[in-house]
């Protein structure tokens, strides 16, 4: 709100003379301001966490090191494997009583025991122990379970 102030002379001139009107210096309010900053803060504290996947990292160099040459190996339950106990393995079809086998002679070259599993939604849970049983046994020392993300 503009505020008149009187001038020390009386007097009729057009500029400058008699009384002055000057406005106050406006201020930012920043108490809305701080409200939002806080409630992101909080959003982003709560999200952060479930937004989680994997972390980055920046391997040191070496000149002497060998490249990783390893390709992973895949071992999938069909939604039949109840009924007629078989696997793929790759991309060939095994059965169960030979996958502990065909496992073994994969991972014979290999520095990394580690197998994925993939299994269709059908399959049950006790097909999955299962095959982990006789992957374990076969000297797999880790099984990745593979899963796809959910479609909107």
């Amino acid at each position: 709100m503009p505020k008149v102030h009187a001038t020390g002379t009386g007097g009729g001139g057009r500029r400058g003379r008699g009384s002055r009107v000057s406005t106050s210096l406006s201020e930012i309010n920043v108490v809305p301001l701080v409200d939002v900053m806080l409630v992101l803060l909080i959003i982003f504290m709560v999200t952060a966490p479930l937004m989680q996947q994997g972390l980055q990292v920046n391997l040191p160099q070496s000149r002497r090191s060998t490249p990783v040459q390893a390709q992973p190996l895949y071992v999938t339950i069909p939604s039949g494997f109840s009924r007629n106990q078989r696997l793929q393995f790759g991309s060939e079809e095994v059965g169960i009583e030979a996958i502990g086998e065909r496992v073994k002679q994969a991972l014979l070259t290999r520095d990394d025991k580690s197998v994925f599993l993939r299994m269709e939604a059908a399959a049950t849970a006790q097909d999955l122990f299962t095959v982990s049983d006789r992957l374990k046994e076969a000297g797999v020392e880790k099984i990745g379970l593979m899963s796809q993300p959910p479609t909107r």
